[in-house]
């Protein structure tokens, strides 16, 4: 009897050990919230996780569906195609367990993806007050993906939230889509969402599945020691606490408020010699995220002394502070943006001055970025007081002890496939229209390679989700010093892959050669750029009869002295103002001078007196071709162009 009872314990507490172990609450997809948008005119997957075997029932508008959880819990369901219209509710039901989301809209949804100019809000765009103040578009939803790295694809999202647009939220979107997703909402009249996943200075190896990855000859061993790393759950677990260890540290030293290194008093003799403006990176001061403190001293004559004015030091990565004479000025610091500060009267004094900056950078390039121009104190009268040349630096004590752990490797942004483990597996399969992208600066430097990767993301894409989304892409935009002679450029070559890669159906590309800003890596139209994706997508999505790119290279055929130049797009060819400018023209020697260029009908013929036998002929070939400006009658600008593509 006494065995007869043991053993009937034993077997209770196995069956409620088993019970615990396979017990799960209902839940869904952290992708689906209130607020969201689902793809119109499509089936519908809604997927999530409940007890295994359990039953999961959806239901929207008139209809529902049942699902059954597999033995891991899993369970997917599939809506039939809903209508764009009214707002509605979305149930989930298992047992007595319900799960409900309010105000769901049936319309176009479409994943914003890249790098930092696709990151780049509404705030910080064009013309941002006014756009905000206007941004009442209770139709258009955004859900912004959390910034996130891992060695293996992440099940599932923390629960979500999507922003309905209003001049509260909109200043935080992504601005290419939002401007993208304003056009296409008033052209269809139907809502519109917006899945905002990207991340700043990423490469497009980061957003690739290991299984496409991994067959790159690039890639394989990287890619082989990433897996072997995250199928040890004790490694990944170890390595994660470290990550979060140190990103608490690097947090802490970006947002340290010490103004200790403010005191005019203070013995910087020591301090690192630099040059502003500049990126410390690139002055000795490499791979430093944090806080650094620069200090400067100045003469002022005594008839300028006393004088109010402003402190001006053009664009700063992230955010400054400014002393003058150990004092707080009082002024604006956005993230990447020029800062101002005020100079009040009787702040300058006669002889010298000290200036103390705190900058905090999080990522990437840090420091104040200029121009040099832009480096100076405006008094109100008199000539500026140049600020540009020597300061002296120093990264706080907090700062120059982060040592970013051995594990970073395999939780790092660029690292492969990271950021698709992360940001772009777990939103599959929810139901898309289509892709935007905007990213390429990152792979610059490696565009022969880029030619593989990028329409092998697109192909690892469409593969995870089943169906050929549509994709299109901005091409990378004109930056740096303006080319004053024909050569080489790495950003046109890589603008060249991008090209290249159109050989694939469904896709579209958006020419900004023409809005870019030398000084800026992030231009702050974006206004045109959403614009131009829309075109794109109007036109081949949504078959509306609109022009959607400009002159695109076909053909070339020597004549004599000189070669035509045939284009795709080219009615109504033309210029934007004056002269035909950034046309190079060589001979068989593949020595490129400025070629005579005009447009005849709809073609262009180029030439230049010196070159008598041609062969070959660029257009906008240079990392800032300025004053390329070659269109169509839709005022969409040519690509650029070489006809003698390796």
């Amino acid at each position: 009897m006494i065995l007869r009872r043991l053993l009937l314990a034993a077997a209770l507490c196995v069956v409620c050990a088993t019970a615990t172990a396979t017990t799960q609450k209902l839940r869904v997809a952290g992708l689906f919230a209130d607020h969201m948008v689902l793809q119109r005119d499509k089936p519908l997957p809604v997927w999530g996780w409940a007890t295994p075997g359990a039953q999961v029932t959806v239901t929207a508008r008139a209809q529902s569906v049942t699902a059954t959880a597999g033995p891991k819990g899993k369970w997917s369901a599939r809506l039939a195609p809903l209508a764009a219209g009214d707002p509605f509710t979305l149930t989930v039901r298992s047992g007595d367990e319900t799960r409900t989301f309010d105000d769901v809209l049936a319309g176009e949804v479409w994943l914003c993806g890249g790098q930092s100019n696709m990151q780049w809000n509404v705030a910080g765009s064009a013309n941002a007050q006014a756009e905000i103040a206007a941004a009442d578009h209770p139709q258009i939803r955004v859900v912004r993906i959390p910034l996130a790295n891992r060695p293996a694809p992440r099940a599932d999202l923390p629960p979500m939230k999507w922003k309905v647009c209003s001049p509260e939220n909109a200043g935080g979107f992504t601005a290419v889509g939002y401007y993208f997703g304003r056009m296409l909402h008033a052209e269809l009249g139907v809502p519109v969402g917006l899945i905002d996943s990207n991340w700043g200075g990423t490469p497009i190896e980061a957003w690739t599945s290991a299984t496409t990855l991994g067959s790159h000859p690039d890639f394989t061993k990287r890619v082989a020691t990433i897996e072997a790393f995250a199928a040890d759950p004790g490694a990944v677990a170890a390595g994660q606490q470290a990550i979060d260890t140190w990103n608490t540290a690097r947090t802490a030293a970006f947002n340290d408020t010490d103004e200790t290194w403010k005191d005019t008093g203070l013995d910087d003799t020591d301090w690192h010699a630099l040059n502003l403006p500049g990126a410390w990176e690139q002055q000795g001061l490499p791979d430093v995220d944090g806080t650094v403190w620069y200090r400067r001293t100045f003469d002022v004559p005594a008839n300028r002394a006393g004088q109010p004015g402003t402190l001006e030091l053009g664009k700063v990565e992230d955010r400054a502070t400014a002393y003058l004479n150990g004092t707080a000025l009082a002024g604006n610091n956005p993230a990447h943006r020029s800062h101002r500060f005020d100079v009040p009267a009787g702040a300058l004094k006669p002889g010298l001055n000290q200036i103390a900056l705190r900058v905090q950078d999080r990522d990437r390039a840090g420091g104040v970025l200029g121009p040099a121009r832009a480096s100076r104190i405006t008094l109100a009268n008199g000539k500026p007081i140049p600020l540009a040349g020597e300061w002296k630096a120093r990264p706080t004590d907090a700062t120059a002890a982060l040592t970013p752990p051995s594990e970073s490797d395999f939780f790092a942004k660029n690292q492969p496939t990271g950021l698709y483990n992360a940001m772009i597996h777990p939103l599959t399969p929810y139901a898309l229209r289509g892709v935007i992208w905007y990213q390429g600066e990152s792979n610059a430097a490696r565009a022969k390679q880029y030619r593989d990767l990028f329409p092998g993301l697109i192909h690892d894409w469409r593969a995870r989700w089943d169906h050929e989304l549509p994709f299109h892409w901005v091409q990378l935009a004109n930056f740096r010093v303006p080319a004053t002679e024909p050569g080489d450029s790495q950003w046109a070559e890589l603008r060249e892959a991008q090209s290249m890669t159109l050989a694939l159906p469904n896709t579209g590309q958006a020419v900004t050669i023409d809005i870019g800003e030398a000084n800026d890596i992030h231009p702050r139209n974006k206004q045109d750029v959403g614009a131009r994706l829309a075109r794109i997508a109007l036109a081949k999505d949504y078959g509306q009869d609109i022009a959607y790119s400009g002159p695109v290279y076909r053909a070339m055929a020597v004549e004599g002295d000189r070669i035509r130049l045939t284009f795709e797009h080219a009615e109504g060819l033309t210029t934007s103002g004056g002269p035909l400018q950034r046309f190079e023209i060589a001979g068989a020697d593949k020595v490129f001078v400025w070629a005579n260029a005009k447009v005849e009908g709809d073609t262009v013929v180029a030439h230049n007196p010196a070159v008598k036998t041609p062969v070959a002929v660029r257009y906008a070939w240079a990392d800032n071709p300025e004053g390329c400006n070659l269109t169509n009658a839709a005022g969409l600008p040519a690509s650029p162009f070489r006809t003698d593509a390796d």
